[in-house]
């Protein structure tokens, strides 16, 4: 799970590193916009861009962190082995669900590839985002089975 742990961490880092630097975009091009009349073109499609692969990057810690919703109003009665129980067949819900969109995720890259789809202003290529989005679907995919084999004991749980 150490393993999985590093490879989700890289994951959020370059997920936060996107949005810092969507950030300071957005703070640049209405800076422009607002004292010398001009903006970035296309700030609003890199916006996108980066936005749907740092979502995407995120999921991995989320999962090792427990950090998705956890509905327990029907079970707070029942006995902790029940609970993990539950939590294990959630993980491989959830697993299955996460290999799902990876393997759709590939499909979609490859033919937006295959069809040179590009944003409309800057012409930037979509299959980039799908390819950004495919290697964190699958590390979460991982990452929950691995919770469906041995638990959560090495994975604290995020009490929100």
């Amino acid at each position: 799970m150490k393993t999985l742990e590093i490879l989700a961490r890289l994951c959020a880092v370059l997920a936060g590193v996107l949005l810092t630097v969507i950030t300071l975009m957005t703070c640049v091009s209405l800076i422009g916009r607002n004292t010398i009349g001009t903006t970035l073109v296309g700030d609003f499609e890199l916006t996108g861009v980066a936005t749907g692969a740092a979502i995407a990057l995120f999921m991995p810690w989320c999962q090792c962190r427990r950090g998705n919703i956890i509905v327990d109003f029907f079970t707070a009665r029942a006995s902790g082995r029940t609970n993990a129980l539950l939590d294990r067949f959630g993980a491989f819900l959830l697993a299955l669900c996460f290999a799902l969109l990876a393997w759709r995720t590939t499909l979609g890259g490859l033919n937006s590839f295959n069809s040179h789809s590009e944003t409309q202003i800057l012409g930037f290529p979509e299959w980039t985002v799908y390819a950004a989005m495919v290697p964190a679907f699958v590390l979460t995919s991982v990452i929950a089975l691995y919770q469906t084999a041995f638990g959560f004991a090495d994975a604290p749980e995020a009490h929100v």
